[in-house]
C-alpha cells in the first residue's frame, strides 16, 4: 500500500543517515527542504518552506524624542547666537558689553601673567582665568566672537551629556528638555557670561557622581575654583566611602589648582577682598526693602558698584548682614539634614544639590541673571532621574528664568527706577525662587529623613534603592 511504502522509504533514509554519521543539516535542507526547493514524494503537496529570518535594521543614532528635542534646540540656539552677534537686537541694556569690555579687559591683563589687581570687578576664584583666557584657543576670531562660540559649544556639551544620560536605565530625557528650555528662556545672557561654562562642569560632576565618586569630586573641586558654588554639589553624596572619595578628591583638586595659580600668577586670592565689600544688588531678595523704601523717602541711591548695580545708602549694610545671616542659617539647615538623613535613593544626591544651590541663591546679596543658569543646570540633572522629587521646584525655576529675562535686559530700566513694573517683576521672580526653595527643601527632607519610625540604615555603598522594611503578617480573625 502507499502508506506502507512511504513508511519504509522514510525508515531506510533515516537508517542510512544514521549509519553515515551525517548530522542533520542546519541550512535550507533541514525539515525535508533541499537546496533546490521543497522535497516531495509525489503523494501530496510540497511542504511550505520556512520564512527567511528577519534582518534587523541598523538603529538610528537619534530616536524620535531626541529628534523632537533637536527640533527645539537648533532654532533656539540659532536665535541666541543671532542675539549675541547683534543681528537680532533685544530692547534694554546690551548684555554683550560685559564680554566686549570687561572680559576682554581682564583677558589683556591675564595674558601678561597676573590677575587684575586694580580692578574691583574681578571677584572670582583664580581658575576663572581659564574661562576668560579661553577665547585665545580661537585666534582667528575676535575676542567676543570666540567667547560666544565657546559658550555655544559648552551648551552643546551639556545637552549631549543629558541626552546620553537620559538613555540609561532609570533615566529620562526630561533633563535635556529642561536644559534646552531654560537656556532659551534666559535669553542672550546665557551666552554672554562665563557661568554657562561653569554649569557645564557642574552638570558633568553630578552625572559622574552616580557611578564615579572620585571623578565627581575632581569636577566639583575644579568648578569651585572657577566660581565657588559647585562645592555645593557634594552636599548630598551618600555617607561612607562615596563621601570620603568625592570630598577628598574635591579638596585635593581645589587645593592643587589654587596653589598652582598662587605660585604662577600674583593676585590669585585678591577676589576675597573684593567680594567681601559688595553691597545689596538691585535684583536680590533683600533689595525689595529698598525698592519699597524709595517710595517712602529713603535717601539712598542706585549706582554701579563693584561690577553690579547696587543700592548704596543708610541701612544697606544692615540688610546685607541679614542676607549673610540667612546664608549661614541655610548652611545650618543643610548640616542638620545631612546628620538626620538615613535614606539615599538614586536621586537624593542631585536633589540635595539642587536644594543647596537654591538656598544660597535665594539668600545671596546678589542675584545676577546668570545665576539662573546654575539652577537650570542642576534642575536638569535632577529631572533626568525618574525618582527625583524636584518636579515642582524645577518648574518654578523655569518660570523664574523667563521672568528674569523680562526684568533683565528687557525692562531693566523699570527695575532700576523701582517703579510698579520693575518691583512687580522682582516680587514675582524672587517669590518663585523662595517657593522653589521651600518645596525643594521639603522634598529632600521627606525623602531622606524617616518620620515616626526607627531610622533606616543607609544604603549599601554600591547604591540602589532603599531596603524595604519587613512585611507584617495580617492576623485572620
Amino acid at each position: 500500500m502507499t502508506g506502507t511504502g512511504q513508511t519504509g522509504t522514510t525508515a531506510k533514509a533515516l537508517t542510512a543517515r544514521a549509519e553515515s554519521g551525517k548530522a542533520e543539516p542546519d541550512g535550507p535542507e533541514r525539515d525535508g527542504h533541499g537546496p533546490d526547493g521543497p522535497e516531495t514524494d509525489g503523494s501530496g503537496p510540497p511542504s511550505v518552506p520556512p520564512c527567511p529570518p528577519r534582518r534587523s535594521l541598523p538603529r538610528s543614532p537619534l530616536t524620535t524624542p531626541e529628534l523632537r528635542l533637536l527640533a527645539l534646540w537648533i532654532p533656539t540656539r540659532a536665535l541666541l547666537l543671532l542675539c549675541v552677534f547683534r543681528v537680532v537686537v533685544i530692547p534694554g541694556p546690551d548684555v554683550t558689553s560685559d564680554v566686549s569690555f570687561i572680559y576682554q579687559g581682564w583677558y589683556e591683563v591675564l595674558r601678561t601673567g597676573t590677575f587684575p589687581l586694580d580692578d574691583v570687578t574681578w571677584q572670582y576664584p583664580p581658575a576663572a582665568a581659564l574661562a576668560i583666557l579661553g577665547p585665545a584657543a580661537l585666534p582667528f576670531l575676535g575676542y567676543p566672537a570666540a567667547f560666544f562660540l565657546l559658550a555655544f559649544l559648552a551648551d552643546a556639551v551639556v545637552t549631549g551629556l543629558l541626552v546620553y544620560a537620559g538613555g540609561r536605565p532609570g533615566r529620562t530625557l526630561r533633563g535635556a528638555w529642561v536644559w534646552t528650555a531654560g537656556v532659551a528662556l534666559l535669553g542672550p545672557t546665557s551666552y554672554a557670561r562665563y557661568d554657562l561654562m561653569v554649569t557645564a562642569v557642574a552638570v558633568a560632576a553630578l552625572l559622574a557622581g552616580a557611578r564615579r565618586a572620585r571623578a565627581a569630586g575632581v569636577l566639583a573641586g575644579f568648578g569651585a575654583v572657577v566660581k565657588v558654588w559647585p562645592v555645593l554639589l557634594l552636599v548630598g553624596v551618600e555617607r561612607g566611602r562615596a563621601a570620603r572619595r568625592s570630598w577628598g578628591a574635591a579638596v585635593l583638586t581645589a587645593g592643587v589648582v589654587t596653589l598652582a595659580f598662587v605660585a604662577a600668577m600674583p593676585g590669585a586670592l585678591a577676589f576675597l577682598t573684593f567680594q567681601r565689600d559688595r553691597g545689596t544688588e538691585v535684583e536680590s531678595l533683600g533689595a525689595l526693602v529698598f525698592h519699597v523704601a524709595r517710595h517712602l523717602g529713603w535717601p539712598g541711591e542706585v549706582r554701579l558698584n563693584y561690577g553690579s548695580v547696587e543700592f548704596l545708602g543708610p541701612y544697606v549694610p544692615l540688610v546685607s548682614g541679614v542676607a549673610q545671616v540667612l546664608s549661614l542659617a541655610a548652611l545650618g539647615w543643610l548640616v542638620l539634614w545631612r546628620v538626620r538623613a538615613r535614606v539615599w535613593s538614586a536621586a537624593t544626591s542631585c536633589d540635595a544639590a539642587f536644594a543647596a544651590v537654591l538656598l544660597f541663591t535665594a539668600t545671596s546679596r546678589v542675584i545676577s541673571p546668570q545665576y539662573m543658569l546654575w539652577l537650570v543646570g542642576v534642575a536638569a540633572v535632577c529631572l533626568a532621574s525618574r525618582g527625583s522629587r524636584m518636579g515642582w521646584p524645577c518648574g518654578l525655576v523655569l518660570v523664574a528664568t523667563f521672568v528674569t529675562f523680562l526684568e533683565f535686559p528687557l525692562w531693566f530700566a523699570h527695575v532700576v527706577a523701582s517703579d510698579a513694573l520693575g518691583v512687580t517683576l522682582l516680587v514675582v521672580r524672587n517669590g518663585l525662587l523662595v517657593a522653589a526653595t521651600v518645596l525643594a527643601c521639603r522634598g529632600v527632607w521627606r525623602g531622606a529623613v524617616p518620620r515616626g519610625c526607627a531610622p533606616v540604615p543607609p544604603l549599601p555603598e554600591t547604591g540602589g534603592a532603599a531596603p524595604r522594611p519587613p512585611l507584617l503578617k495580617r492576623r485572620r480573625g
